[in-house]
């Protein structure tokens, strides 16, 4: 009889360094490889005008990359910077008309807790009992939540810490590889780098300067103070939406300054591959588009239902339901020009669910017997 820990085959190998993390001088060289494949990538798919391409392809090629034995470093204080910028530019999408829409939110919010409990429970009999992970380590690893939650959340548990990692990395590229080209297919919408800096071609001036500035500082220090999910993210802004919702400034971080974060964003998602060869990337696909494709299904499924039931327009909703990350699907909300207020929201609300309710669901499976011994 096979025990309650065996594990898949042809297992990931065992957990090295991450490789996003704090660099060192001895990393410089890698950083720069990284940042030039992925800069290289984004302006093929640019050239291409393929969806979200400076992200797409920056992840793209950092991912063929470390998966060909290249060997890249990225710097998490830079990355978190990227986010930082990013928030700013999310807040600016909190519109005045937007607060219309707000009192018609606590239906798909409600809906998005309910679509948390299905997707995990859907996912997790997908990882136990076909691909055959323990109990600890196939929860964890359906749990749609954030990629560095899940993987604190799982190593405190017992888990394949590494697994996890594969796990949600493979499921974000997927879905962002993904639902950018199905709506190029089924939407007609634009997919190219929006000038995000409006009229005055991505100029900006000192006020509007400090003034972002302030909201990426103090909103991310207020969000980790109050302890809010993602506050790298969330705590900028609600910052910048308050602002622009009071008509403080209407400006945004220019163009060029989006697409670094994009590439940097990318190419930091690429190299998480790091330490999986060409040999793994067979097990990768089928496991991880198993349950990448259970999931979308699932994510439709809502969609669809919210639509003819709530009259949400189905992109918003397929977005805001969507098991990718939320930096990764405000992004290409941001740049199809889908309600990214309604999308970020969601996903900002989905990490909390995720942070608050999960570890209690575990501990409830933990002590009913459900998820086998700790290591």
């Amino acid at each position: 009889m096979a025990t309650e820990t065996a594990k898949p085959e042809a297992a990931v190998p065992a957990r090295r360094p991450s490789p996003v993390h704090k660099l060192g001088r001895e990393d410089l060289g890698k950083f720069a490889l990284a940042i030039a494949i992925a800069t290289g990538g984004g302006a093929v798919f640019s050239y291409f005008d393929l969806p979200l391409p400076w992200m797409m392809g920056a992840m793209f090629a950092t991912g063929v990359a470390t998966l060909g034995g290249a060997k890249l470093k990225m710097d998490s204080r830079l990355r978190m910077l990227m986010i930082l910028v990013l928030g700013v530019l999310l807040g600016g999408a909190f519109s005045p008309e937007i607060l219309e829409r707000i009192p018609r939110w606590p239906i798909t919010l409600a809906s998005l807790a309910i679509y948390v409990l299905i997707a995990t429970l859907a996912a997790f009999c997908y990882f136990r009992y076909i691909a055959k992970f323990d109990p600890r380590t196939a929860f964890f690893c359906a749990v749609p939540g954030g990629l560095n939650e899940m993987i604190i959340l799982g190593e405190n548990a017992g888990a394949d810490e590494r697994q996890i990692s594969v796990s949600h990395t493979t499921r974000i590229f997927f879905v962002v590889m993904m639902l950018p080209f199905f709506f190029r297919i089924f939407g007609d919408l634009g997919t190219t780098v929006r000038t995000f800096a409006g009229g005055h071609a991505g100029a900006i001036g000192p006020t509007d300067m400090a003034i972002l500035t302030g909201c990426a500082v103090f909103g991310f220090y207020a969000a980790r103070f109050a302890r809010i999910p993602a506050p790298h993210i969330t705590g900028p802004m609600i910052f910048s939406a308050a602002v622009h919702l009071a008509g403080l400034t209407s400006a945004s971080p220019p163009a060029i300054v989006v697409a670094i974060a994009q590439i940097i964003l990318g190419a930091s998602v690429g190299a998480r591959f790091a330490g999986l060869t060409f040999r793994d990337l067979g097990r990768i696909v089928r496991l991880g588009g198993i349950a990448t494709a259970i999931l979308l299904a699932i994510t439709m499924s809502f969609a669809l239902a919210l639509t003819a039931i709530a009259g949400f327009p189905f992109s918003s909703l397929v977005l805001a339901f969507s098991p990718g990350g939320l930096v990764e699907m405000s992004l290409i909300a941001l740049t199809l020009d889908i309600d990214t207020a309604f999308v970020a929201t969601h996903h900002i609300a989905r990490i909390g669910i995720v942070v608050i309710v999960v570890p209690i669901i575990f501990q409830l499976l933990v002590r009913f017997g459900l998820m086998g011994p700790a290591p």
